[in-house]
């Protein structure tokens, strides 16, 4: 072989090697667009803690937190809130609204960890302090998922502020957003700690901070904080996640509400379009498919699941939540779900209550293909969202069992496995390995050569 030729084969080579170990992003809370799905390659069905059946690595984590782990080439980062001892977590269903009231000094931190081993890279320390909010009995310190574009991680700490780190944990800059005071409308003095998770788009830092007083969205430089827009909101506290849609010739942010469910422009935070009524908790994240987005909220008279198109203009409210008009595609005014949000593959969209019901609908035209409950018996709690490798959609209850279903219309439980604990946090999907926050580690759940 000729000398040039052989170096063209080598580099060929090299090319194809390094695409191959690049590992599909998951760079925010729900992955890529909120979307919950990476079709990349098949996730395993079931697994072995016990005689680590295709777990690739569980790596312990320090404190209590349900922030979900992102993932960026070859790193995995995951934010946690520590403090001495252990604490209290209570999972299931029923209706304490009081705070846990907690006088401990935390230290809030960012932890890299090898994707292939688990092994941590780094762990950095953000913040030491009592936190300036109580939580609920069910929630932690440290709810929301931090973001990445590869080169910066923005981590929302809530009351505790915004902070963003570089790809090797140097922090960059950081923001006081002031205390943030999400708790039930009803009863201000209970405060159930803050989850809306930060997006990160285009250089841009998007916060949704909807609380008790002083609500807003904004957009932050992702290189130095500077504040580019803020826009005031009213409504009730909400931990809902933004997503960016981009579709008819703009970019707008689409939000989840109560009374203000909408979409702001991206570059100047105006109003595009709103939408009143719905559930009076909103929790579930917006998600973008088939050129809809799909909003869920549940509690209280409504838990409506609407498609609504993204060129929607001014004040599209109907009569009940359960009507459509000429914005509304469809709409289903009691099959929505309260904690979970909902996931779409191929033509269909499934959303899943807290009490583990879960409803697939044709993503189209709302159709219900099935309602089913995912473990008969009932009794257990769902918070964790589904996620999805295009061929199966995992669930995870608060117990720590995941449910494997077929993406169909028919409904089955293809395989049940543990993951030996509590897990409230939302997993992550890259290149068909799972990666689930329990309460006390990281797990990777891999397929493993027979």
């Amino acid at each position: 072989m000729h000398p040039i030729q052989r170096s063209w084969a080598r580099a060929i080579i090299l090319v194809m090697a390094v695409g191959h170990s690049l590992a599909a992003n998951w760079p925010q809370y729900r992955g890529p667009s909120a979307s919950g799905v990476d079709n990349s390659r098949p996730a395993p069905t079931e697994w072995k803690l016990e005689t680590g059946q295709n777990i690739a690595w569980q790596t312990p984590i320090p404190g209590l937190a349900h922030a979900a782990p992102i993932i960026w080439g070859n790193r995995v980062y995951v934010a946690t809130a520590v403090k001495p001892g252990a604490e209290a977590l209570k999972v299931g269903l029923y209706g304490d609204i009081e705070s846990v009231d907690d006088r401990d000094t935390y230290e809030w931190r960012l932890l890299a960890l090898d994707r292939e081993t688990g092994a941590v890279t780094w762990n950095q320390l953000a913040h030491t302090g009592i936190p300036r909010v109580k939580r609920h009995p069910k929630a932690t310190h440290c709810n929301s998922t931090p973001a990445t574009d590869g080169q910066r991680i923005a981590a929302l700490f809530g009351s505790e502020g915004l902070w963003c780190f570089d790809a090797a944990g140097k922090v960059l800059w950081k923001k006081d957003l002031g205390p943030m005071d999400s708790g039930y409308f009803e009863s201000p003095s209970a405060q159930w700690g803050f989850a809306s998770s930060p997006v990160l788009y285009d250089g841009k830092v998007i916060v949704q901070c909807d609380v008790q007083t002083n609500s807003f969205l904004a957009v932050f430089d992702a290189t130095d904080g500077r504040d580019l827009w803020r826009t005031p909101r009213r409504d009730v506290p909400t931990w809902s996640t933004p997503t960016v849609v981009v579709a008819g010739g703009r970019t707008q942010i689409a939000v989840n509400g109560w009374h203000h469910t909408g979409g702001y422009d991206f570059v100047t935070g105006s109003e595009l379009w709103r939408l009143d009524g719905g559930g009076d908790i909103p929790v579930p994240t917006p998600v973008f498919a088939h050129d809809l987005i799909y909003f869920t909220s549940a509690h209280g008279r409504w838990r409506p699941v609407r498609a609504i198109r993204p060129n929607a203009t001014g004040d599209i409210t109907p009569a009940d939540p359960g009507q459509t008009n000429a914005s509304i595609v469809w709409a289903q005014g009691r099959q929505g779900g309260y904690m979970q949000t909902p996931i779409v593959v191929g033509d269909l969209l499934w959303s899943c209550t807290d009490s583990g019901v879960l409803t697939c609908f044709d993503a189209m035209s709302g159709v219900i293909k099935y309602s089913e409950r995912l473990a008969s018996g009932g009794g257990q709690g769902y918070t964790a969202s589904p996620v999805s490798d295009g061929r199966n959609l995992f669930f995870v209850s608060e117990i720590g069992n995941v449910f494997v279903v077929p993406a169909k219309a028919q409904f089955a439980v293809l395989t049940f496995s543990s993951l030996g604990e509590t897990c409230l946090a939302t997993p992550a999907l890259s290149d068909g390995t799972l990666f689930f926050r329990t309460r006390s580690k990281l797990i990777a759940v891999k397929s493993k050569p027979q």
